[in-house]
């Protein structure tokens, strides 16, 4: 490690550690067919402030199923959908590899309070990693490079010692803003590249 600046790394949670199986569309499509695309484009967009910690995303979501004619509460569509969530166990094995090469591991991830508390207690993140930055507890969203200046804050560490490895290019150039190295990369790509990314900034594992 002594050979290297970075000291910890910053991971993305959707398309770098975890998955929904299928994707999106087809998961929504049980529920408003041919129009899925549309709904989840609409109800993203709607998502935003809650993103960032502003107001609860269930009544959000009750009204766009009421307005696409959909009858089946939106607790029982948020749980099919936004619940379904696979782990990629590579990523995870990695991270795990790092934390016992003695780097910081850290999660970086726009999340609303409820797939996040999901993340955080079944899925076992908060006792996967040291520090996690979820954006509806930082009160800002990627690609804002304060959602990396508050996670360096929260990580107690200066931002050039942060690697961050994330699936989507203007969080890439958000974090790079905010003074962090930053990687672009997602599990379709294959673990060993991810490991030559790692190796490429002087991180090693034991």
């Amino acid at each position: 490690m002594a050979e290297s600046v970075v000291r910890h790394v910053l991971f993305d949670a959707d398309g770098v550690l975890q998955d929904l199986p299928g994707g999106w569309y087809a998961a929504m499509e049980p529920y408003v067919g041919e129009r899925a695309r549309d709904f989840l484009h609409e109800t993203w967009s709607d998502e935003l402030p809650m993103l960032a910690g502003e107001g609860d995303y269930l009544p959000v979501l009750e009204a766009s199923l009421v307005r696409y004619g959909v009858s089946t509460p939106a607790t029982e569509v948020y749980d099919a959908v936004w619940k379904n969530i696979v782990l990629i166990e590579e990523s995870l094995e990695i991270v795990r590899a790092l934390k016992s090469s003695g780097y910081g591991v850290h999660l970086g991830t726009n999340q609303e309070c409820y797939r996040g508390e999901h993340m955080r207690t079944v899925l076992g993140y908060d006792a996967l990693f040291d520090v996690s930055c979820y954006s509806y507890d930082l009160g800002v969203a990627k690609p804002d490079p304060a959602f990396f200046t508050r996670a360096a804050e929260r990580i107690g560490a200066d931002p050039s010692t942060i690697l961050f490895i994330d699936d989507t290019s203007r969080n890439i150039t958000g974090a790079r803003t905010a003074g962090l190295h930053a990687e672009l990369w997602d599990f379709t790509q294959g673990h060993d590249l991810l490991h030559e990314i790692l190796t490429g900034h002087g991180v090693t594992r034991r």
